[in-house]
């Protein structure tokens, strides 16, 4: 028998689907398996999940992974773990069930509550949480359960009542201490973490109606996180990371300099500007981009700027699943590369508002352009287009806030694998665009990168990204005055929705539901 080989066991529970898979010292990501999430919006505004599904689909990845681990003669050393982010559960701690739909990170049912409270709260969150009140709040969504609903009330008059994110969730459940924590990277999205001091906001906590004691308890995001339980795994090993999805793609992509950039495209697109040791002080009127905490190891925070695009990957599928246009996402890159433009048609993917240029959650998705002449492929590749101007969008946001011009942009998540979406990327960015290998399994690979980089793998963070390797780099093919005529053309699209979302007769209908 050969000797076995070192390996961590690492998840990734994003909000379409979750994955497990092995990372190796050489960072290749083997044995992956994978399980489709259901999302459900039950009225504009409102996105939530079954966390019991989410746990019992990250169970069955991970059983497999380990049983395909097992016969390659792999030894399990650690697991690390990351999920999405700002994903909100309320649970029984006697049952271990959730007790109602999670809240999704793309929910903004509290949009205009929160928005009542700007005006006195908006200075005082960009300056200890990076972030204003914003349209949705994991804690005001729990603190109107722990008002209305009758089991939350139940639980927690009888102390069984637990509360976090989804590393919240996964981690009590995996762990054999059943802890409850959470790390800078999961709940910086949660708006009320102080990045200087590391804990929480209370006086902001205590004005949503948030109870103290209902709080995880903070831990860096690489560091001991309990061991996980063999009646749920069948192995007993230590975790050793929890990162936010999209700060473990940044890892994995190799991005863990001040200065370097990138986009993870999963559910939404999110692009991130490395910053470095000290908190950035934002330009006044940026209000799409937020201060993020990139990662946190051994008491020492590294920060990140982030804008982003709520539905991408989400809309492909919402395109094929519910309106049937096409059989896949490869099928929509395929088309797309057969038409030479998208002849004049546009689409804004926006099913659950904009961020970009401006927040409103009240804007909704177009098609326009739209004429006899138009065919598939067009419509296609205005769908990989409107993703691309929208990254564009944040690309700029992000530069506008910080003052730092992004010299390239490393991509990636499964949608960046579509050669027609990255060359349509640096075309409209301007800026070159660098496709890692074994892109889509970034996040993966870079949260077991955090958990065995101080010996047990690597020797550093830096001695783990020194096995990635470029698979491809798209330049920019579009001369400055098409890029900026191409760039108008889609900023007037954007003002009209925009127009269109404030219209009397588009807010009437939006209270009346």
């Amino acid at each position: 028998m050969t000797p076995s080989q070192k390996a961590i066991l690492s998840i990734d529970e994003g909000t379409s689907g979750t994955r497990a898979a092995i990372v190796t010292a050489d960072g290749l990501v083997q044995c992956l398996e994978y399980h489709p999430l259901r999302v459900t919006s039950p009225r504009h505004g409102v996105v939530e999940q079954d966390a019991n599904e989410i746990l019992t689909m990250t169970l069955r990845v991970c059983r497999q992974t380990i049983a395909r681990a097992k016969s390659l003669n792999m030894q399990i050393e650690a697991l690390a773990l990351s999920t999405q982010r700002s994903t909100a559960v309320l649970w029984d701690s006697e049952t271990g069930k959730a007790l109602v739909p999670a809240m999704v990170w793309q929910d903004a049912r509290y949009a205009e509550h929160l928005g009542t409270l700007a005006g006195e709260w908006d200075s005082k969150l960009l300056a200890q949480t990076g972030r204003p009140t914003g349209i949705r709040s994991p804690y005001l969504w729990a603190a109107r359960h722990l008002a209305d609903s009758p089991q939350v009330i139940a639980a927690h008059r009888a102390g069984r009542l637990r509360f976090g994110t989804v590393d919240s969730w996964l981690l009590w459940h995996l762990s054999d201490e059943q802890r409850c924590l959470s790390t800078p990277t999961n709940v910086t999205s949660a708006g009320a973490y102080q990045l200087a001091e590391h804990s929480y906001f209370m006086e902001w906590l205590d004005t949503l109606g948030f109870p103290s004691l209902l709080l995880p308890t903070l831990i860096d995001d690489a560091a001991p996180l309990g061991t996980t339980r063999p009646s749920q795994l069948g192995i007993a090993v230590p975790i050793l990371a929890c990162l936010g999805d999209q700060f473990a793609g940044a890892i994995g992509l190799g991005c863990i300099a001040p200065g370097q950039a990138l986009c993870m495209h999963g559910t939404g697109s999110f692009v991130d500007l490395l910053v470095g040791e000290t908190i950035p002080a934002l330009q006044p009127g940026c209000e799409s981009t937020l201060v993020m905490t990139a990662r946190r190891q051994e008491g020492v925070a590294h920060y990140a700027v982030e804008t982003f695009v709520p539905t991408t990957g989400s809309a492909l599928n919402w395109i094929c699943e519910n309106l049937g246009w096409f059989d896949n996402a490869e099928q929509i890159s395929t088309l797309a590369s057969q038409a030479d433009s998208s002849a004049g048609v546009s689409f804004i993917p926006a099913l659950t508002g904009l961020r970009v240029p401006h927040l409103d959650p009240k804007a909704r998705a177009s098609l326009t352009g739209v004429s006899i002449a138009t065919r598939r492929e067009h419509i296609a590749r205005a769908i990989l287009e409107g993703i691309a101007h929208s990254v564009t969008g944040c690309i700029h946001a992000n530069e506008q806030a910080t003052g730092i011009s992004v010299e390239a942009l490393v991509v990636g998540g499964g949608m960046s694998n579509s050669d027609v979406l990255m060359q349509a990327q640096a075309d409209l960015s301007g800026v070159p665009v660098l496709r890692m290998v074994e892109t889509a399994r970034a996040s993966l690979r870079g949260t077991a990168f955090l958990a065995g980089s101080s010996g047990l793998l690597w020797d550093s963070l830096a001695d783990a990204c020194d096995t990635l390797k470029v698979a491809r780099c798209f330049t920019p093919a579009l001369d400055r005055a098409a890029r900026q005529e191409a760039r108008a053309r889609w900023q007037q699209r954007v003002a009209h929705e925009l127009s269109v979302a404030a219209s009397p007769l588009l807010i009437q209908e939006s209270q009346s539901r």
